[in-house]
């Protein structure tokens, strides 16, 4: 007689439960408490971390410049604040918005709000003169035009193939 020493598909656990209703229930437990940790994630809105906003950001370096983008949706142009100290870029805001729909059967109202504030150090220091900013459907988009001294000294290796 041959023993087997994996588990049965259609056994029960100690609890008397089938063994996949207990890893189904364990998968679910995890998920939930992922999703509880991460909110927001499959929903592509603006994250919100226990009322702090945390805005997306895309960061891209050229020869001569550093390129940042922030998602802002619900944010007005004069709601953003962007600083520079040294090497660090701030950015700080506030969103509020209001949602209303009014419809013969209901009536909804959904509100949503918090402020956000993101550093971003650079590795030279920020001329505020060479600092562009412009916002537009509630996208950010900062340019920063690096230092000629950091410019001049930035190239391009090539690289080849080795033996």
């Amino acid at each position: 007689m041959t023993r087997s020493f994996l588990p049965s598909l259609f056994s029960h656990d100690k609890a008397g439960a089938p063994a996949f209703q207990s890893l189904q229930k364990e998968i679910d437990r995890v998920f939930d408490e992922f999703k509880s940790l991460v909110p927001h994630l499959e929903t592509g809105r603006f994250p919100d971390f226990g009322g702090r906003v945390v805005p997306r950001l895309d960061v891209s370096e050229s020869d001569d410049a550093v390129e940042i983008t922030a998602e802002l949706p619900g944010v007005g142009e004069d709601e953003v604040d962007v600083s520079v100290s040294a090497n660090i870029l701030t950015l700080k805001g506030e969103k509020s918005a209001k949602k209303e729909e009014k419809k013969k059967d209901f009536h909804v109202v959904e509100r949503s709000y918090g402020s956000f504030a993101r550093s971003i150090p650079l590795s030279f220091d920020i001329d505020p003169d060479a600092v562009e900013a412009k916002f537009a459907d509630g996208i950010l988009a900062i340019t920063i035009r690096k230092p000629p001294e950091i410019a001049a000294r930035t190239r391009k290796i090539s690289v080849t193939k080795g033996d």
